[in-house]
């Protein structure tokens, strides 16, 4: 039980999973002149609770890149939350724009943390192969229009799981103190026009996805083979590899955590 004098006995904190569509925000992260994810969140939590709030996501995504079920801890009204926790999925949603929604939510202990605790992380890259564009999912996808390989792309990304150094995959901007992470888990699959790309790994590298979207379309289209591809990983060096993959085709589809996944707590509330 938290100590009365620690400031944390009148606050519980709760997790929250977003859903977004990127092109609506400047990302996750707040910002002084643009609108963010965060911003909208804890001005939201901060009108029901009656006071300033701050949101802590599992990961920061990118201008125009979209969530599935994006992992946020938040410290709430503890009173408030005990009389009704659908206060903070209906009532944040009232005070949010439609391209974001709180779509589950549970209490956890005031050390979790949702970007520290994290174990994993899933992201889904969408290409959309037809010859013609949508007019539908224009801002949802990359539209591709020519055909892939898609098994060469699969047979290029099995190099990429298990432990390694992504550094051929890493963006000139990434602040993080090494390369070397572990993809758990990649898989390519198509539904009709659509190609979905999906992996999941420990941590990833900023624009660590899409720099491997880039690289594997690029094999699908033949410009690369799979042995060309590996030799790209363990060259190590990005200025070898394919352009970066639109920020608008990626999502972040799942947080993964000692004892829960953000996807597991769709609809709970």
């Amino acid at each position: 039980m938290a100590d009365v004098t620690d400031g944390t006995a009148d606050l519980q904190r709760i997790v929250m999973v977003l859903e977004y569509d990127g092109r609506c925000f400047h990302g996750w992260q707040q910002q002084e002149h643009a609108t963010s994810v965060q911003q909208v969140l804890q001005q939201a939590i901060g009108h029901i609770d009656g006071r300033s709030v701050q949101a802590v996501a599992a990961g920061r995504t990118d201008a125009g890149v979209h969530a599935e079920a994006m992992a946020v801890h938040v410290d709430v009204d503890r009173a408030r939350w005990l009389r009704s926790r659908r206060a903070y999925v209906h009532g944040c949603n009232a005070q949010m724009p439609p391209s974001v929604r709180v779509i589950g939510v549970r209490e956890v202990d005031h050390a979790f943390h949702a970007r520290f605790d994290c174990r994993g992380r899933a992201y889904a890259y969408r290409i959309w192969t037809r010859r013609t564009a949508s007019a539908l999912e224009m801002w949802k996808h990359w539209w591709m229009p020519r055909r892939l390989d898609v098994q060469a792309m699969r047979d290029a990304a099995l190099h990429c799981l298990g432990e390694q150094d992504f550094g051929a995959l890493r963006a000139a901007g990434c602040q993080a103190r090494h390369a070397v992470r572990r993809i758990t888990h990649v898989d390519i699959e198509r539904q009709g026009h659509l190609l979905q790309i999906h992996v999941a790994a420990d941590a990833f590298l900023y624009h660590m996805v899409r720099n491997l979207v880039g690289n594997l379309v690029e094999v699908g289209t033949g410009k690369r083979s799979p042995d060309e591809f590996l030799a790209l990983l363990q060259s190590r060096d990005r200025s070898l590899g394919a352009a970066t993959a639109p920020a608008h085709g990626l999502y972040f589809s799942d947080a993964i955590y000692d004892d829960f996944r953000a996807s597991d707590l769709i609809d709970r509330m």
